[in-house]
């Protein structure tokens, strides 16, 4: 027995499949850091860009319904309080509406966080005891009052948006220079995901989890439901604002119709489309969006009325229904089932796999076979 017990085994499923997956993860981040000199200026601005910053945008609705089982409409908004904030208070060029203070840019920055913070963990406290249903359309109805907000309020927000912006010098034209912008979003995407991962392992990420199962057991164990709630709409909230800065600077401005019913939609597309499991997906989603959204409207055939390149928003339906069909978890879910695919392949390609590790398990059942000529009994057989 302790022979069969210690046979090794050949464990090519999991070390194959981990060098494979950092293999992979090496080559994206060898492309996204590079990206500068393997794509032109149109993809790195209009494509890629743009992808990290919806995705962090996104990120945070995945986050939200992921861990702590919430379904937010608001993210757009918030992320629209953070632009305003920060437009409001910068220097502004031929801006027909806002206070233009003229602060620095980088204490904009600051501003504009700190305020789409609080709004945020206000939000979040005002629909924390709601779940379900009851809590997405508590959601809309806050993102719907601050549109509703900024495009009738016009001196916060002008009656064309706050234009022409002003930014760090850094980062110089975002369309005839992309690449300062670009490393911007990069850097804040891969910050955002590390937070949000060690958020979700610490005792508050695994409490909010608990709550995400069973409020009721958590509120029976002395936990606080609505305020971890609250405060996890608050870190959300954090996520959401950092997109709505690295918006701001993208478009060079904000108005109300950045922050309409269509871009919340647009949000929770891209979510759903990259799949609300992992976190990774927010970021899929938006490239995955961006690219239908520029070859929609850019090839897309008139055939009549029905097919045309203004038909965009059919389009993205279509394509999402189709995902959404073949793949309930999105397309991290048709990942999976090809990263599934793959290590069975490999494992079965394995020489010998099957013979040289046989488990203790079955070497006792067919000494037990041998002997009595039939499969051993077990006690709970006889019970």
């Amino acid at each position: 027995m302790s022979t069969v017990a210690n046979t090794p085994t050949r464990s090519w499923p999991p070390r194959g499949a981990a060098l494979l997956g950092w293999a992979v993860l090496a080559a994206v981040g060898v492309v996204l850091l590079l990206a500068p000199l393997i794509f032109d200026l149109f993809w790195l601005s209009q494509i890629l860009t743009q992808a990290l910053w919806l995705g962090i945008a996104a990120v945070s609705l995945t986050f939200l319904y992921r861990y702590g089982g919430m379904t937010s409409l608001a993210q757009v908004a918030i992320y629209g309080i953070a632009g305003f904030a920060m437009g409001n208070v910068v220097h502004t060029i031929n801006s027909e509406g806002g206070l233009n203070l003229g602060w620095t840019p980088w204490l904009g920055v600051v501003f504009g966080i700190v305020v789409a913070v609080l709004l945020g963990l206000l939000f979040g406290a005002i629909a924390s005891r709601s779940y379900g249903i009851y809590f997405l359309m508590i959601t809309l109805a806050l993102s719907l009052f601050v549109f509703y907000f900024f495009g009738q309020v016009t001196q916060l927000s002008g009656f064309g948006g706050i234009r022409s912006v002003s930014r760090p010098g850094y980062l110089g034209d975002p369309i005839t220079h992309p690449s300062p912008l670009y490393y911007t979003c990069l850097g804040c995407s891969v910050a955002v995901y590390l937070l949000l991962r060690y958020m979700v392992r610490t005792p508050f990420g695994i409490a909010l989890q608990g709550i995400r199962d069973d409020p009721g057991r958590m509120s029976s164990l002395g936990y606080h439901v609505a305020l971890h709630r609250a405060l996890a709409f608050a870190l959300g909230a954090f996520v959401a604002s950092i997109a709505g800065v690295l918006s701001v600077w993208f478009n060079t401005q904000i108005s109300p119709g950045s922050i309409n019913i269509q871009q919340t939609i647009a949000v929770l597309i891209i979510a759903v489309i990259g799949g609300l499991s992992r976190l990774e997906g927010a970021w899929i989603g938006a490239l995955a969006y961006a690219l239908i959204d520029y070859y929609a409207r850019q090839h897309t055939p008139t055939l009549g009325l029905w097919l045309n390149p203004g038909r965009f928003a059919t389009i993205i339906g279509v394509v999402f229904l189709l995902i959404v069909l073949l793949s309930p978890d999105g397309l991290i879910g048709i990942g999976t089932r090809v990263w599934a695919l793959v290590t069975r392949r490999g494992r079965e390609a394995e020489p010998g796999t099957a013979a040289a590790a046989p488990t203790a398990e079955a070497t006792l059942e067919k000494a037990g076979t041998m002997a009595t000529g039939g499969p051993p009994s077990s006690g709970r057989q006889e019970a």
